[in-house]
């Protein structure tokens, strides 16, 4: 499993915004290792944000993110000590999810 992912978020007037920096590789298929053979492709294909268990982001990622993606994000509403979760799904199948509360 990846390492946890960095998540701030913070509601001001009735909006949340919402910073998380992922931990992954990102590889694209296209790079060759030393040897000259193409480092198969493992990327991030699905991001997820739930704000108390509603879906507040859902996208799509592909081969041209780079690696370690950051997103940035708003949303309408959101308060202080309120859970918000974002989760990821990978070209393999892996997945990690992580929460915080909103300060």
């Amino acid at each position: 499993m990846a390492d946890p992912m960095k998540i701030r978020a913070s509601a001001k007037d009735g909006m949340t915004e919402v910073k998380v920096l992922m931990s992954h590789e990102m590889e694209t298929g296209q790079r060759k290792d030393a040897s000259g053979a193409l480092v198969p492709a493992h990327f991030i294909t699905e991001v997820t944000a739930e704000h108390n268990g509603r879906p507040v982001l859902a996208a799509q990622f592909g081969t041209a993110v780079s690696k370690n993606p950051y997103l940035a994000f708003k949303f309408k509403g959101g308060a202080k000590g309120d859970k918000l979760t974002v989760s990821w799904v990978d070209s393999k199948g892996d997945t990690r999810r992580d929460e915080v509360l909103i300060a």
